[in-house]
């Protein structure tokens, strides 16, 4: 470990480059990392700290950005930031402190930062119904190669739960049995280095196994792009895979705020409204802390409230 002699916010460009190539982060979620930490930049700068560098951060530091945050209004609103913006602030920062660390720079662990309890009831999950996830599935034309490619990319990430970078790094030579088994399991490293084992569907092994048939090459990535370059990697990127279920989404009329990331979450749902164990549900998603699982728990409290009312609701007791 060794003090950086560049600023923080010289280094917020390499930590985004981290996110993409090391890390395989979404590009919307870069564009995010992105805008989060120009605030924090630009704090730097207004408060004459733009100089500063990573072992200098200090807790009370932190504390001040804190502060400023809790108390930023939006000149045109008048609006405060709600405290679940608020974290997402405090989730980059932890993130380019985790950078630092990674990267053997002497800097505050992230761990310093800590994010208030009660942010996390804010938070809303954005999933589809089943109904607009099978309209979604049959988006693709699978008469051609891509349609077909696309429509199993869709059907795995509804399936499995996949994140977005999990799906990119798949590899061919994993389902090289495929055509003789029913149902597949394949190990995943997951967020964090954490190893998982991923569950197929029938379904989406019947549109894996169509796709498969029509690779003959030597790539060694599943899903390839077909209109590369010459020269290029054929790996189909996490950007690339956002694209196409933006497309998909839009042919088929499902709501505009549809990624891959939805396809998780409308998966965890489903799981879930069946009655499916959370716990079970964390282990299908790669979720190392059962909290991060019980996000979802909301999306059914209307659901078990109705329930309640419909079978529970005392109307056949007499006084």
């Amino acid at each position: 470990m060794q003090n950086s002699p560049k600023a923080i916010i010289k280094h917020i460009p390499d930590f985004l480059d981290y996110c993409e190539i090391e890390r395989g982060l979404s590009s919307k979620t870069q564009e995010n990392y992105s805008r989060y930490l120009k605030k924090f930049s630009d704090w730097l700068i207004n408060t004459h700290k733009e100089d500063l560098k990573p072992h200098e951060l200090t807790p009370e530091i932190i504390w001040d950005y804190r502060l400023y945050l809790a108390r930023f209004k939006d000149r045109q609103s008048g609006k405060i930031l709600s405290k679940l913006t608020q974290n997402y602030y405090l989730i980059a920062l932890r993130s380019l402190l985790s950078f630092f660390t990674a990267k053997d720079i002497i800097a505050l662990p992230a761990d310093k930062i800590q994010l208030p309890k009660d942010a996390k009831n804010e938070k809303t999950i954005k999933f589809l119904t089943l109904d607009q996830i099978e309209k979604l599935l049959l988006a693709p034309n699978d008469a051609n190669v891509d349609g077909l490619r696309d429509r199993a990319i869709l059907e795995i990430l509804f399936s499995t739960g996949l994140r977005i970078a999990e799906l990119t790094a798949l590899n061919i030579e994993q389902f090289k049995n495929i055509e003789k088994k029913n149902d597949l399991e394949v190990g995943v490293i997951g967020k964090g280095n954490h190893p998982r084992t991923v569950y197929f569907s029938e379904r989406a092994l019947t549109w894996l196994k169509k796709y498969l048939k029509t690779r003959d090459d030597e790539e060694k990535a599943l899903f390839i792009n077909y209109r590369r370059r010459n020269g290029s990697d054929a790996r189909l990127t996490p950007r690339s895979v956002e694209r196409l279920v933006k497309r998909y989404a839009t042919l088929a009329n499902v709501p505009y705020f549809t990624t891959p990331h939805t396809l998780r979450h409308s998966m965890a749902t489903d799981l879930l409204n069946q009655g499916v164990d959370l716990r079970i549900i964390q282990e299908f998603l790669g979720h190392r802390n059962i909290a991060t699982t019980q996000i979802y728990t909301h999306v059914t409290n209307k659901k078990l409230r109705d329930i309640h009312r419909q079978f529970h609701s005392g109307k056949e007791l007499k006084n």
